[in-house]
């Protein structure tokens, strides 16, 4: 039985993303990603203008005046979605925690690829595969995703992106786009996502929170690793300290996008201090001038 807490949490992320898509993506999307070709669709008569390549003489001389063929592009596609609900998303020194940012993102997502006849199919990890929801299109089937991540309970304690990226591999015969939802709070995952790029269109969404690459100056603080469990007493209000933590998550932040960068992989970063509006829309238009 669902709480009426989470059914109002469901209601209000449908709300507030599918005005987000009426207002902010009208063919944003349509245009970044492109159908897998051109299929059949009428022969009508010629009108000026018209290509001369396209008409259709069988039906011009049966006819008698000219007819052609009318082509458009074979528009269905799969958009998957990899949501990583491991520990450390529940984290957040802003409105938000990163899970919380995570599932607004793909809602937005979501009603995107079925307001453009799309399917839409999730897979939900850990360190382990949580939940496979496979594509299908419709509003109640958006609904059912975000209740699935509004609902879910990992067993998982830590993050294993290769996991994810080979059940997409398993899963999917056809070519995907597909949405890459994590903190990247892990390692080892680069051969995985080379091999899943080859054969999907694989986009990551970073998700970061303020606190995570700079600390305030509070005194001594405990930091616990969510996933591993390990703590750690920091004086923040040493300036070096704070200077090395910040040189460190930087220096991470970029070698991650670097590794992205260097395999093809376009990467949107995400600041839950920030809507994320912002930096989805600029990757939608980035990427419609590079195609």
């Amino acid at each position: 039985m669902i709480s009426k807490e989470i059914l109002k949490k469901i209601k209000q992320i449908q709300i507030h993303t599918r005005r987000l898509v009426n207002d902010a993506f009208v063919g944003e999307y349509h245009s970044v990603f492109k159908g897998r070709g051109m299929e059949f669709d009428e022969v009508r008569e010629y009108q000026p203008g018209d290509e001369i390549r396209t008409i259709d003489w069988n039906v011009t001389a049966r006819m008698g005046r000219p007819f052609i063929k009318r082509f458009v592009e074979e528009r269905e596609l799969t958009v998957m979605l990899l949501v990583d609900i491991s520990p450390s998303g529940n984290f957040g020194s802003a409105e938000q925690l990163k899970n919380e940012v995570a599932t607004e993102i793909c809602a937005l997502l979501a009603f995107s690829a079925i307001k453009n006849n799309d399917k839409v199919g999730l897979i939900v990890f850990t360190d382990k595969i949580e939940k496979f929801i496979p594509p299908k299109k419709g509003i109640k089937h958006v609904s059912r995703v975000i209740r699935e991540l509004l609902c879910a309970q990992p067993t998982g304690k830590g993050t294993n992106i290769p996991v994810a990226l080979e059940y997409l591999n398993k899963i999917s015969a056809r070519r995907t786009i597909s949405f890459l939802v994590s903190d990247f709070i892990a390692t080892n995952y680069a051969h995985a996502l080379r091999i899943a790029n080859k054969r999907h269109d694989v986009i990551a969404v970073s998700i970061t929170d303020p606190r995570e690459r700079e600390l305030p100056n509070v005194g001594f603080i405990e930091l616990r690793d969510a996933e591993s469990g390990e703590t750690l007493l920091v004086d923040t209000s040493n300036h070096h300290a704070r200077k090395e933590y910040s040189a460190l998550c930087n220096r991470q932040t970029q070698e991650r996008s670097k590794l992205f960068r260097s395999m093809g992989v376009d990467e949107i970063v995400i600041n839950t201090g920030k809507h994320y509006i912002d930096p989805i829309v600029r990757f939608f238009r980035i990427r419609e001038k590079r195609y």
